[in-house]
């Protein structure tokens, strides 16, 4: 195939240092043809087609699949931490793999490929089809520009595949502020909504208006929570210490001020997250309690996510399909019948849940008792008894005649002295999310369980939150969706009420849910909290904890009281005579953690030596962003050499030198 140039401003480069002209020069990618392509609709679809692996979320090789990735939270957490909550092991290099630019690249050289295409009449085909691709690219673009928003804040904007010229090329590397960047996610998602087509695909196993729409409030109200908790530091425009103040001089918020910058996004929020909320609010299934045991018994709810299609289902709006004819297949099911293969819930999110009268495990009429995994869903919010495995449970009952045997039929007590094995558990708290009860799922890399990518009841909870930042009051239609989002879940009676809630909420007693804090300091604000902690119950496991604790800046307390991940109430239970012969001395044949340290399980703590994590997990400021390669730096100088050079700048905190750790 003739070589085309694609120019782009990343790379991860081999040893040595290149010109431009050098890395620009590659092989485009196999689904990408000479001229003549992007004439007919099943070529521009093709084109689409390959961005749903590239850019969306999906179930991995071994692995629970998206299940983890909610790891490193309050929620969950997997054998080792990231070395993000380390003061020593996080540092600056060379190269950072998460700051690539090949997905924006190649869908810049498409998209404008088809639309000057398009334009000219040039495509055949049927119309609808046609602009509903297109509209895909454009959200493809704005999801992985987000994708990139989360890591690194301010960032280069690029719409073409630019020339093979270095000076255009390092002078396209100047980073916009990171609203600026989050106006341009926006306004993509605006024109894709100008192309999508309500309801164009029944399945929904396409991107949608409405997809396009809950994408974009999810957008906008990640920057107005950050532009809110972040004000005033390095990490907002024009904030003391702002990195890129230099680079953009004399800059000014387009709505004049960042309060009202915030408030804009806190807007666009909201009105796009009530367009989704008031199509599907009676299209939402219910929680009716039951875990299913046997053929025959069944719970909608579960099987949003304990499926292997998700057709037919209003709710969920974008789902990822698996199966042999496809040639794509997953290892959730084993992962979810066994141990749950690198993840477990915490003490945290299960005494952050509710009682089933509404109220929190303190102040409840009903007695909470965490003295065994079995009761600590007794009396609770629906939601936590169906998605928390218990010992005894049944975890598989259709096709029992398949011979594959990577299951676990009756879920067995928590293997939390063996968590390393497959199917050792990290916390002692295991998921059933996304479980099918199907044998012939269990074979290695032969699931067929769906990928859930966006449902509507986010919708619901996104306008929750942002109409409420807005006016810091129940206003709008907060409480009626707060209702409804209470009704699905399961629960009956004044549980129902939020106000049940918030008026016996004590924060001083919410200490051990991370999303309780903002800036190192917790929320005095109950209403406020109560969102967080329905947004965190709704979700769980749904790769949205960890940017929700970043925007909310709800990692800033761990600086000074590194938090310690805990597990199951194992010390002075009944539990504890499940592991007979545990060795709990912190030595290196050591099973358990320590009895001195707590009662609960500390997976992390179990090992003292060389064990960075054994006195808890805390936290730096340049830890919410990642630092930039330093290699881009000399490569964008004019003379590459000289860093300051370069129109790119180090994100807060962290050196311009190899292998060093954040100042601050």
């Amino acid at each position: 195939m003739k070589k085309y140039k694609f120019p782009i401003i990343a790379l991860t480069l081999a040893a040595g240092l290149v010109s431009c002209s050098d890395y620009l020069e590659q092989e485009p990618p196999s689904y990408l043809t000479p001229e003549k392509f992007y004439t007919s609709e099943d070529q521009v679809q093709a084109v689409a087609n390959q961005f749903y692996t590239d850019i969306l979320p999906g179930h991995g090789g071994w692995d629970y699949g998206t299940y983890t990735t909610d790891n490193n939270t309050d929620n969950q957490m997997s054998r080792t931490p990231s070395s993000k909550f380390t003061k020593n092991l996080y540092k600056t290099s060379n190269t950072n793999g998460d700051w690539s630019w090949g997905n924006i690249r190649n869908i810049n050289y498409q998209l404008n490929q088809v639309k000057t295409k398009y334009a000219a009449g040039q495509i055949s085909g049927n119309e609808t089809n046609i602009r509903q691709y297109i509209g895909e690219l454009y959200f493809f673009r704005a999801y992985a520009y987000f994708d990139l928003l989360k890591k690194f804040g301010d960032l280069p904007i690029l719409t073409e595949a630019l020339p093979d010229n270095e000076a255009i090329l390092v002078a396209a590397n100047k980073r916009q502020p990171c609203n600026e960047v989050a106006r341009f996610i926006i306004n993509n998602l605006d024109t894709a909504t100008t192309y999508l087509k309500e309801d164009f695909e029944n399945r929904h196993t396409r991107v949608s208006y409405d997809v396009a729409l809950l994408f974009k409030s999810r957008v906008a109200l990640f920057e107005g929570s950050w532009l809110t908790n972040f004000a005033g530091t390095p990490f907002v425009p024009n904030g003391k210490g702002w990195p890129g103040a230099a680079k953009n001089a004399n800059y000014q918020y387009p709505t004049g001020s960042i309060d009202a910058e915030a408030k804009y996004f806190f807007t666009q929020s909201a009105e796009a997250a009530e367009k989704v909320a008031e199509k599907y609010k009676n299209l939402l299934v219910t929680n009716n309690g039951i875990v299913p045991q046997k053929e025959g018994q069944s719970n909608p709810y579960l099987e949003l996510w304990g499926t292997t299609s998700d057709a037919g289902k209003p709710e969920i709006l974008l789902w990822r399909e698996y199966n042999k004819s496809l040639g794509v297949r997953n290892d959730v099911e084993v992962a979810v019948e066994k141990g749950n293969i690198g993840t477990g819930f915490t003490r945290s999110l299960v005494e952050g849940y509710l009682m089933k009268d509404g109220k929190p495990i303190y102040a409840s009429a009903y007695e909470y008792c965490d003295t065994s995994v079995n009761k600590v869903t007794q009396n609770r919010d629906p939601r936590l008894a169906v998605f928390l495995k218990k010992p005894g449970d049944i975890n598989c009952f259709k096709n029992m005649s398949s011979s594959e045997d990577h299951y676990t039929e009756i879920e067995p007590v928590p293997a939390i002295t063996n968590a390393n094995a497959e199917d050792g558990y990290i916390t002692g708290y295991a998921i059933r999310k996304g479980m099918t009860f199907d044998k012939e799922q269990t074979a290695n890399g032969a699931s067929s369980n769906v990928c859930v990518e966006f449902r509507a009841t986010e919708a619901l909870l996104n306008y929750m939150e942002a109409e409420y930042m807005l006016t810091h009051s129940l206003s709008g239609k907060v409480l009626e969706y707060w209702k409804i989002v209470r009704e699905r879940a399961g629960f009956t009676g004044a549980a129902v009420n939020p106000q049940t809630t918030i008026d016996a909420t004590d924060m001083s007693k919410e200490t051990l849910d991370w999303g309780s804090y903002t800036a190192g300091k917790q929320l005095t604000d109950k209403v406020l909290y109560n969102i967080r902690r329905e947004r965190r119950c709704e979700l769980l496991a749904e790769g949205l904890r960890g940017m929700d604790l970043q925007r909310w800046r709800s990692y800033d307390q761990l600086i000074q009281n590194p938090a310690h991940t805990e597990g199951i109430h194992v010390w002075n239970t009944v539990m504890e005579d499940w592991y007979p012969g545990a060795v709990a001395d912190g030595s290196n044949s050591a099973t358990l953690s320590a009895k001195s340290l707590s009662e609960y399980y500390r997976p992390h703590e179990v090992i003292k030596g060389n064990n960075n994590y054994y006195n808890g997990l805390t936290w730096r400021m340049a830890h919410y962003l990642e630092p930039l390669p330093l290699r881009q730096f000399l490569l964008t100088a004019a003379d590459h050499k000289s860093i300051d050079q370069s129109p790119l700048y180090q994100n807060p905190y962290w050196p311009t030198t190899a292998d060093q750790t954040a100042e601050q």
